[in-house]
């Protein structure tokens, strides 16, 4: 038995700073009133999924998105094209719900491949149906997956999904592996229920050379009695993975990542946590969310949504779409303030907005 060698790094808050009141500045790009720049866009296509986390949804699923409220494959390449070539963006990672649940999610990715001027296309999936899809998204441009996996014992990964469908999410992991996704990331939501199985979690991650990152739960999902002094906070978990690795902190390369990769066992392995609670990484986001009906979301925890889809369906050009999306970021909030007692969960879910 190892033991863990580190000591916590300094937490990260929203900047104490004041906003920039003066009035947005002539700027190509999506930066907001504390100097913070937008360059990783997130796309829901769905709020379906074919599991039911219990963490994330209700057992009989979210409510239904009309079908002509959806954003169409060629509305989601126009709105992606705006952001790579007029607003900077450079990364574009297409979430659900379970992206795979779209029948067109192939022709999603390739009409966004062709206007995404160089920009990575990843996609965050529960990896059920992947292998049986990997070609055809690969040639429409896919470039990396992330995979949700919390567990890898059987009966745990039913119980918290409410379905027996590991075998399927191993069969998609090992199809992203043998195609060359990489880095292949797996992501897991840290919990009281799954703490016990996390140094097994890991343990299996080494073996199969995918990268772990646990992520902290937050208050985004189904369930109601979320409270912060019952949640598993990063320390707790290092102090848990430390029991049987030896764990050093190889230091942030990239301040605007959410992860914190601790080294493990020496390396070059490593284990990334996402401590989006107890060490809010608000003063270095980077990214801009589009939902499933073309709304802008700022920040994932703020209910203001500026509505694109209008614009697109009304007939306005590019021009006056990337204004309107540079005025929303340009109104983004300082921080969430999730770990202090007046947070007020947002209106959707985890499930509706994507990751």
């Amino acid at each position: 038995m190892t033991s863990i060698a580190l000591g916590l790094p300094g937490i990260r808050r929203a900047p104490d700073v004041r906003p920039d009141t003066t009035g947005r500045p002539e700027t190509d790009g999506l930066v907001d009133r504390f100097g913070r720049v937008a360059r990783d866009l997130r796309v829901s296509i769905t709020e379906k999924c074919s599991l039911r986390c219990t963490y994330c949804m209700p057992e009989e699923g979210l409510p239904p998105i009309a079908r002509n409220d959806l954003l169409t494959p060629d509305e989601i390449a126009r709105l992606v094209g705006i952001a790579a070539r007029d607003l900077g963006v450079h990364d574009v990672r297409f979430t659900g719900g379970e992206p795979l649940m779209r029948a067109d999610l192939a022709e999603i990715l390739a009409k966004s491949s062709a206007v995404a001027l160089g920009a990575s296309i990843s996609l965050t999936t529960n990896g059920i149906g992947l292998d049986k899809r990997i070609g055809e998204l690969m040639a429409a441009g896919l470039t990396r997956v992330n995979i949700s996996l919390d567990t890898v014992d059987r009966d745990h990964f039913a119980r918290l999904t409410r379905r027996d469908r590991l075998p399927a999410v191993f069969a998609g992991i090992e199809a992203a592996k043998r195609a060359g996704l990489t880095p292949l990331k797996i992501n897991a939501v840290l919990m009281r229920d799954t703490l016990a199985g996390a140094t097994d979690l890991l343990a299996w991650a080494l073996e199969n050379r995918v990268r772990l990152r646990f992520i902290e739960q937050m208050p985004l999902d189904a369930d109601e009695a979320w409270a912060r002094d019952n949640m598993v906070d990063a320390a707790e978990l290092l102090a848990v993975l430390g029991s049987r690795f030896t764990l050093t902190d190889p230091h942030r390369e990239d301040p605007s990542a959410p992860a914190e990769e601790w080294l493990v066992d020496g390396g070059p392995a490593t284990v990334g946590i996402i401590a989006s609670v107890t060490r809010a990484f608000c003063e270095t986001c980077d990214r801009t969310r589009l939902t499933a009906e073309g709304t802008v979301r700022s920040c994932l925890f703020g209910d203001d949504e500026t509505d694109l889809r209008g614009l697109l369906r009304g007939g306005a050009d590019d021009a006056e779409i990337a204004d309107r999306w540079r005025a929303a970021m340009w109104g983004k909030q300082a921080g969430h303030g999730m770990a202090s007692a007046d947070f007020v969960r947002p209106v959707r879910s985890m499930g509706a907005i994507g990751g």
